[in-house]
């Protein structure tokens, strides 16, 4: 019980984290690389390195004489196809629009994922409790104080529509891993998904882009770091996180983080100097965070202190 409280609130953080570092790496690539053709690399290099990763895994396990994890076939395949494909659309929304608009809007609009998540639920029936509505509002009004100046431009631009697409999408693919990946192995599920990430962008930059291998050649290292960590691993962490959740709200809360990592990051490393209006917006962040473990961290305590059949209560 408490190895699956850390998992979904551990790795959720931890993929945060990691997109948002990666955010930049992005931005490196956006000059050199158009956006079809920079997802299909990256997520063609992330399927190749997790299917010996998987294959690693099930040796190790028959080694230590268990039976290595089984997955529903039908489930693994159907549902990396569906994840793969609404991740395309996604990744490729949100690669096009970064050329066109601000970090902050970026980062703002794309995380509205969060909302989205438990309002798609209500069709889907995995209705969420008030205190998550709320802490969901929370973390609404800090992301649009760490991402918003005073005075910035809010009119919605073709980019920003793109983000919203994003956004949607994103939401939907986080629902169809909490849908698909209980039965499968996490790994396994993530390989099928980025295999059909890439091909997808690659058909579409065939289709539509065109691109010099010079400038690919000055994103190697921004598309490895994207390929390995922001996709191999968050990715992965993401379906592992999402893999027995109650409510994927909760997930998806953690994994907006990403923003707050995001400007933390260009405060540690670039030196950018944060406001107290962007610092209020990480603190409301993390404060909706923990509102909405609240519940689910007394609940697990008491299961965790709940005396076993023939156990004496004092």
């Amino acid at each position: 019980m408490r190895n699956r409280f850390i998992r979904q609130n551990a790795l959720p953080v931890l993929a945060a984290l990691i997109w948002g570092t990666a955010f930049v790496a992005q931005s490196v690539c956006t000059p050199y690389v158009p956006p079809f053709a920079f997802n299909a690399i990256r997520s063609l290099i992330a399927a190749a390195v997790l299917l010996p990763i998987a294959k690693m895994f099930d040796r190790a396990a028959v080694r230590r004489g268990e039976q290595p994890e089984a997955s529903n076939r039908m489930h693994l395949w159907l549902g990396g196809v569906l994840c793969g494909v609404f991740l395309a659309a996604a990744a490729n929304l949100q690669q096009a629009a970064m050329a066109d608009t601000t970090a902050g809007k970026a980062g703002f609009i794309t995380a509205l994922y969060m909302v989205l998540v438990p309002v798609l639920g209500v069709f889907l029936k995995k209705r969420s409790s008030l205190k998550t509505w709320v802490s969901v509002a929370v973390a609404v009004a800090g992301l649009w104080m760490l991402c918003f100046r005073a005075g910035a431009d809010l009119r919605l631009q073709t980019a920003d529509a793109y983000l919203l697409l994003c956004a949607f999408f994103f939401a939907v693919q986080i629902h169809c891993i909490d849908y698909f990946g209980a039965d499968v192995d996490g790994i396994r599920l993530s390989c099928v998904q980025f295999l059909t990430t890439g091909v997808v962008s690659a058909v579409l930059s065939a289709v539509f882009e065109t691109f010099a291998w010079s400038g690919l050649l000055r994103c190697v290292w921004p598309i490895l770091y994207c390929a390995l960590f922001s996709s191999c691993i968050a990715y992965t962490l993401q379906i592992l996180a999402l893999k027995d959740a109650d409510d994927p709200t909760i997930p998806s809360l953690l994994f907006s983080l990403e923003s707050v990592f995001s400007v933390l990051a260009g405060a540690a490393i670039l030196h950018d100097r944060l406001s107290g209006r962007e610092y209020l917006g990480c603190a409301l962040m993390l404060g909706a965070v923990v509102l909405a473990q609240l519940p689910m961290m007394r609940k697990e305590k008491n299961k965790l202190q709940s005396p076993k059949n023939g156990d004496i209560i004092p």
